[in-house]
């Protein structure tokens, strides 16, 4: 008797502690959450290698796009589009640049008429862009074919605003030249040398120094005695 009631006594305890467990909630042991991966990607590893490497890419893509839009400022002038030539001249990030130069020069080709030249002369200069040789030089072609006084003073305005001391000889020798095969009837001797002088003063120091610019004074010099000569008989 003794031993069932000693038997039933650990039955009942092994059920009791088997019931306590059972209801017992289980908790997950705490984790830490893993470190994200170092970055894969070509701009966010963070090494001095990967930002080299970033800044290279981002430097061949801005080349890229500017070679780009070079390509299409230049389609627009082969057109006959002036206004690139303010585009041309940021892009360049200088007052004369070579850009600016080749955009100028391609409007120069497109202008296939005098009245397209001329409108190509006066937007040049009344936005106070630079004046090339090539767009001075082609102004003085078209003066020599067809000479009046507002074209002969258009062309010694261009020539002086290239800043070059040849240029502007070669236009005022046209344009003695016209004036003495009296194609400039419009336009009086004192006049012209008024023209002549004026202009002159629009070269820069630099110019009017050099060894050209030696050359110019001289030309305008031997003008001078010959206008006023012309004025006075």
């Amino acid at each position: 008797m003794v031993t069932f009631l000693i038997t039933s006594l650990v039955i009942l305890a092994f059920l009791a502690a088997a019931a306590y467990f059972w209801q017992k909630p289980a908790f997950p042991a705490k984790t830490e959450p893993l470190p994200l991966p170092p970055g894969r990607g070509l701009f966010i590893d963070g090494t001095p290698d990967g930002a080299a490497l970033a800044a290279a890419e981002a430097e061949s893509l801005a080349i890229a796009n500017a070679d780009q839009r070079r390509s299409e400022l230049l389609s627009l002038a082969a057109k006959g589009e002036k206004s690139v030539l303010e585009e041309a001249r940021n892009l360049g990030n200088a007052e004369h640049s070579e850009f600016y130069d080749e955009v100028l020069n391609t409007l120069v080709e497109s202008a296939d008429s005098a009245p397209k030249l001329l409108a190509l002369g006066s937007y040049v200069t009344r936005h106070e862009f630079p004046v090339n040789k090539k767009l001075a030089a082609r102004f003085i072609e078209s003066c020599k074919s067809a000479p009046d006084k507002l074209s002969t003073a258009k062309m010694l305005h261009l020539a002086a605003l290239s800043n070059e001391a040849d240029v502007y000889e070669a236009a005022a020798e046209t344009a003695l030249e016209c004036w003495r095969k009296q194609l400039l009837r419009d336009l009086s001797p004192q006049e012209l040398l008024a023209i002549l002088e004026g202009e002159f003063w629009l070269l820069s120091s630099h110019a009017r120094s050099s060894g050209a610019g030696f050359l110019l004074k001289r030309t305008l010099s031997n003008a001078r005695r010959e206008l006023e000569a012309a004025h006075g008989g």
